[in-house]
């Protein structure tokens, strides 16, 4: 069986509990973080591509909306994660009721990557779009001790909060479409399942 490798802090326990069972499996990463994690634990790796149509992928979520929408990106792997996701017979989220919302950008912000040169001139046509969909904060660069974020792909993140997405669809479009745009956190009609940690249990969702 070939499994996908989520990216973040839900996303690691998972990938640690899957090193414990021992299980003769082949796995793709979305990150090198989850990379390095699953080579510890003495999980088989392969890139994406090498291994045919991943049969199930497992991974994390920075909100779940209506239908099994999601903003994802919190770990700077969209890119890869939406890769990973789009080449997966199923997807399964994996968060805790926290991570429920009723509208996409309520409580967290919408990554956006973004190609290093020019990453001004795009995050002006970026807020243009945003302009477009009555959302009027500017999309900020996402820095840390400092610097600039960098993905493993040598591109820069901007979160836009949005505060609500009523048109994710339409928005996510848009973006797509401009140039320097790499890709968004919105994962649209990708999630067969929401696995949701509550006080009384776990919780299964379906679109």
């Amino acid at each position: 069986m070939v499994v996908g490798l989520g990216t973040g802090s839900t996303a690691v326990w998972f990938v640690k509990a899957l090193g414990a069972r021992g299980l003769k499996l082949t796995c793709v990463s979305t990150s090198t973080v989850t990379a390095d994690l699953a080579a510890s634990l003495g999980l088989k790796l392969a890139e994406l591509g090498e291994t045919g149509t991943i049969d199930l992928t497992v991974d994390g979520a920075d909100e779940i909306g209506p239908g099994l929408s999601l903003i994802k990106g919190a770990g700077a792997a969209l890119l890869r994660e939406k890769l990973v996701w789009e080449a997966s017979k199923r997807c399964v989220v994996i968060a805790d009721a926290a991570k429920q919302v009723e509208t996409l950008g309520a409580k967290f912000p919408l990554p956006i990557e973004v190609v290093a040169f020019g990453h001004k001139t795009t995050a002006n046509r970026i807020c243009d779009v945003l302009a477009e969909f009555d959302i009027g904060t500017a999309p900020r660069l996402r820095m840390k001790d400092g610097a600039a974020v960098k993905t493993d792909n040598g591109n820069l993140i901007y979160d836009a909060a949005c505060g609500r997405i009523e048109e994710p669809a339409a928005l996510a479009a848009a973006l797509k479409s401009l140039t320097g745009v790499v890709e968004h956190g919105l994962f649209l009609d990708l999630a067969d399942r929401a696995l949701i940690g509550t006080d009384g249990g776990v919780i299964t969702l379906e679109p």
